[in-house]
């Protein structure tokens, strides 16, 4: 039995791409401004795409952003902001974030290694914590698939925090994701693209039928 799941598709790029998605009934649109990504937008194409869909589904991504960058991401229209960053970033930039644009709005991706202890204090600052696989050489975005075990006992532990699940999920194993990690929300990236910023239409098609058909089976 498989309960209805709320999907994230990040990383787009391109006003067909948006649409399709929309169509397809995604509850989260990624649009990334990172620089260094392969997918990474300037500022105002991410408000431009962003604009296709409505406000609060709108979730723009970055990495340890300056908080006077923040603000101009909250100023903008996004309605979810979803920061990767270190473990040691420190209490205080967390209290920054949180305090712009608010916990219920902030999504925290800490890089965490396996053997890393998760930061519970994080918590307090972000109702959301996406858990994306871990790479000693990239913030994130590496196309690999996680601890989905480890994904179920955070969840379980922290009743009131909502877990995203992001890395290397794709149409054909969305739902051994959903088996293993107990997930309610998963995000998509590399796994249903052609090439880094393109989708594959067919693929975000089979995704949604999967994964919606489980729903309404539920």
């Amino acid at each position: 039995m498989f309960r209805p799941v709320e999907i994230k598709v990040c990383g787009l790029t391109r006003e067909e791409d948006v649409e399709l998605v929309q169509s397809l009934g995604a509850d989260y649109f990624g649009f990334i401004v990172y620089p260094k990504s392969p997918r990474g937008l300037s500022l105002q194409r991410a408000v431009e795409l962003s604009s296709l869909v409505p406000a609060e589904k709108r979730v723009i991504v970055d990495v340890e952003t300056e908080p006077q960058l923040l603000e101009r991401y909250r100023d903008a229209g996004f309605g979810a902001f979803q920061i990767h960053s270190r473990l040691e970033v420190g209490l205080a930039t967390l209290a920054a974030w949180s305090g712009l644009v608010g916990a219920s709005r902030l999504w925290f991706a800490p890089r965490m290694a396996p053997e890393d202890p998760f930061p519970e204090i994080a918590t307090e600052f972000a109702h959301t914590m996406l858990m994306d696989t871990y790479s000693k050489s990239q913030v994130g975005g590496t196309g690999e698939t996680g601890d989905w075990s480890r994904f179920a006992e955070l969840s379980s532990a922290y009743p009131q925090t909502n877990f995203v699940l992001a890395g290397g999920l794709s149409p054909e194993n969305a739902e051994a994701a959903l088996a293993s990690s107990g997930a309610c929300r998963l995000d998509f990236n590399s796994g249903v693209e052609s090439e880094p910023g393109i989708k594959n239409p067919e693929k975000l098609r089979e995704l949604f039928r999967v994964l919606r058909s489980e729903s309404d089976q539920a």
